[in-house]
């Protein structure tokens, strides 16, 4: 057991809200965060630790208030207890946790989940407006990148100008309150219903952001990416609107590539291999963008 390990328990035991004995193993698979399940005498919970993350625009105190507002609007676990540092939620037992597969498989449910979340989620949201506009993030990075000496230096250039094509690309759209953070593992399923969770990046912005990253965090086909659009805008897609996806799936992509390229200078989440994802994201990026000029056509020079 390490120190880390012990400290965290310690600190798990210490919180005021347990009723009776309690159980706490660690629950593994996060890449920024650490999570523990914890049972008591009321059953199960997540404790999850984190702290701010300017570099990533992440603010617990935001995140908390956005967890309140999705239990409040029913998208969301309830949120038990939280302080600096550290949230308790429900845990939802029997729940599977959503894989790529999973979500391609219930798109007919996604759709409209997404649409409730992107509708309602404004109604009880409250305090200061975040705006999460993935190309700023992605300039934003860059400027982070350059000033921590990254080793990707030298293709920021490339990202921006890339960054650039693909704003250009999009649709204007209703401004919506989106998740921002669509993996698949975000995603659970109690046997009669879909929740949502993790917050961390949470904010005014457009669907589309959500539509292109749940989509190619699924590995969902141009087809089922169509299929996905359908269902959240209740109308056959035009040409137009299927081309701002498909960008935007790129510049998903390019924001998770980068956001790694981020974490490598900054954070150290044990287990976690940031460069091997970095090139997992690049790779995906790749072929995204190989389908993107493939079926829309490279920019003139």
């Amino acid at each position: 057991m390490t120190e880390q390990t012990t400290d965290s328990q310690t600190r798990i035991r210490a919180l005021p809200i347990w009723e009776g004995e309690i159980g706490v193993e660690p629950l593994l698979g996060g890449i920024s965060n650490e999570c523990w399940l914890v049972s008591d005498g009321r059953g199960r919970h997540v404790v999850r630790f984190g702290k701010d993350y300017p570099f990533h625009h992440v603010f617990r105190e935001r995140e908390t208030m956005t967890a309140r507002a999705a239990e409040a609007a029913g998208f969301a676990p309830a949120l038990e207890y939280a302080e600096p540092g550290v949230m308790v939620s429900r845990y939802i037992d029997g729940a599977k946790t959503y894989g790529e597969a999973d979500v391609r498989a219930a798109l007919d449910r996604v759709g409209p989940l997404l649409r409730a979340f992107h509708q309602e989620m404004p109604k009880h949201v409250y305090g200061p407006g975040f705006m999460f506009w993935p190309f700023h993030v992605i300039r934003d990075y860059a400027r982070t990148l350059r000033e921590g000496g990254s080793r990707m230096t030298a293709h920021l250039d490339e990202y921006l100008e890339l960054a650039d094509q693909l704003e250009r690309a999009q649709v204007p759209l209703p401004i919506v309150f989106g998740h921002n953070d669509l993996l698949p593992a975000n995603l659970l399923d109690d046997g009669e219903r879909l929740w949502l969770i993790d917050f961390e990046y949470a904010g005014f912005s457009t669907a589309m952001f959500d539509l292109a990253g749940l989509t190619s965090n699924a590995g969902c086909s141009a087809e089922e990416s169509e299929d996905l659009l359908g269902l959240y805008f209740d109308r056959r897609p035009d040409q137009d609107l299927l081309r701002s996806l498909v960008a935007m799936q790129c510049a998903s992509l390019l924001r998770e590539a980068m956001w790694s390229m981020v974490s490598e200078l900054y954070l150290n989440a044990p287990g976690t291999d940031y460069e091997a994802y970095t090139q997992e994201n690049l790779d995906r990026l790749a072929a995204a963008l190989d389908a993107y000029h493939s079926r829309y056509g490279r920019p003139a020079s």
